[in-house]
């Protein structure tokens, strides 16, 4: 939680006055809580690691499955391999990721803040570190406030070098993802790691443990840029966590069983909870801010505290503006979310998802560029036939080889004479030099077009064609 530091100011007419320049951070303890959407969390957590740290272990055709070989300019993906010439693709995934943001936002607020944005998922890994080795929020924050002796230099000590352990492992994962992790293993053993890849795994490392160690909820309330824009993307009828102020006020507290409602009191005990577990520190009693990375943990605890006083649940909840201000009933919830906005965005969504798979799908892993001979445009041969020379780089965009047959077309007669056959290995490229021929007869202008048709002898599906000139 941050508080404001008053700096005094002296004025000549009034004396001395504050004034609030800056908030000075106060640290957070965050009380643990359990229930349905700290299950989810849990959840997600988990799932989100076992892939970010498993899937580099994974092997598919005797290589890494999930590669991004930056040197090499290749990016495997399982079955499929993608090179620079494919960045539309990955254009096209960006689109794709942004325009899912803004639909999740529109319908239910920051879904991915709350569930499965990094930093909340390390943040989460850390403080079940720091919980383990400090106990609940009350032991730490004592912990905190006491004075150094050997049990606190021994949990905190542990609590650190776990971190930094959890840190040092996710900076080697990642760069896992650009060099082949099984050499990027071998040469930590071997204490031989290019510079490379000793920076990036110090850098990911460092910043993992500074931000999910440290900062914490700085990083959501005052670096995020998400935090700030995400006003744009909601409305009344946006599911967000929110506090029914109809249903809770006046606040205050009372005896179980007691008629609280003939003292003029609502459902909210004002026991606080919901801010004791809220891990950026806000009341969400006080309505929506751009503080909340909409994680419900507020929703568990106070679910809980209903629960035990026999009240509804449900005074912290997910609900829209609208509904909250009595403007319709929670059960027609789910058809105001179902609004045109939310419709165009999925509508949207779907059309570029159906064309990113089909175009995938329908990718043809052959590349070919016709380069002319600088040094023998033409030249004329027997019989009034006149040769151009030409070189063909062919790329093999497949994980297995292929042979290759090589046709000109564009003008009559035209032959292919030398370089009609060539073999490029797997995700190989392979230069050939091919000669075309034809009847100068035939040749009606001083420059005329001609076609190369690339094609797999073993799969007719897999071919290509470039364009060129033909010179009299």
């Amino acid at each position: 939680m941050s508080k404001q530091q008053n700096i005094p100011i002296l004025s000549k007419n009034e004396g001395e006055q504050e004034v609030s320049l800056y908030e000075v951070k106060e640290k957070i303890y965050p009380r643990a809580v359990t229930g349905v959407f700290n299950g989810w969390r849990i959840a997600l957590v988990v799932f989100t690691q076992l892939i970010f740290y498993g899937l580099p272990w994974v092997r598919w055709d005797d290589r890494q499955a999930v590669l991004f070989d930056l040197a090499a300019r290749k990016f495997y993906l399982f079955d499929l391999v993608l090179w620079p010439q494919d960045f539309v693709w990955f254009a096209a995934l960006l689109i794709i990721s942004a325009l899912a943001l803004f639909l999740f936002t529109a319908v239910a607020g920051r879904l991915w803040c709350g569930y499965a944005c990094p930093q909340t998922v390390y943040t989460e890994l850390f403080m079940w570190i720091e919980r383990w080795f400090e106990g609940d929020h009350i032991k730490q924050k004592k912990l905190s406030e006491a004075p150094w002796n050997a049990q606190k230099i021994m949990r905190r000590s542990g609590k650190h070098v776990a971190w930094v352990v959890l840190s040092l492992w996710t900076g080697f994962t990642f760069v896992g993802y650009f060099t082949p992790i099984t050499e990027l293993g071998a040469a930590f053993m071997a204490w031989e790691l290019g510079p490379w890849e000793t920076f990036w795994i110090f850098f990911y490392g460092f910043t993992t443990w500074g931000f999910a160690g440290f900062m914490r909820e700085q990083v959501c309330k005052y670096m995020c840029p998400y935090a700030r824009f995400q006003s744009v993307m909601f409305d009344p009828d946006t599911l967000i966590i929110t506090y029914d102020y109809r249903r809770g006020e006046s606040r205050g507290p009372r005896k179980k069983g007691s008629d609280y409602k003939a003292q003029g009191l609502g459902d909210c005990v004002d026991c606080g909870i919901c801010v004791q577990v809220c891990p950026t520190g806000i009341d969400i009693r006080n309505g929506l801010q751009y503080m909340c990375i909409g994680c419900a943990a507020c929703i568990d605890a106070c679910d809980q505290v209903m629960a035990k006083m026999n009240y509804p649940k449900g005074l912290i909840r997910y609900s829209t503006q609208n509904a909250i201000d009595g403007k319709y009933p929670d059960r027609e919830i789910v058809k105001h979310v179902l609004r045109p906005r939310t419709l165009v965005y999925a509508f949207i969504l779907l059309a570029i998802m159906v064309a990113f798979v089909y175009t995938l799908a329908a990718r043809v892993p052959l590349r070919a560029d016709v380069i002319r001979d600088r040094l023998t445009l033409s030249r004329e041969v027997e019989h009034g036939q006149i040769e151009n020379l030409y070189r063909l780089q062919i790329i093999n965009m497949d994980g297995r080889p292929h042979r290759y047959t090589i046709r000109a077309q564009g003008i009559d007669g035209l032959r292919v004479v030398a370089g009609d056959q060539v073999e490029v290995p797997a995700l190989g490229t392979t230069d050939v030099n091919v000669v075309l021929r034809a009847d100068a007869s035939h040749l009606k202008r001083p420059s005329t077009p001609v076609f190369f048709t690339i094609q797999s002898t073993d799969d007719a599906s897999i071919t290509r064609e470039a364009k060129s000139s033909f010179l009299k």
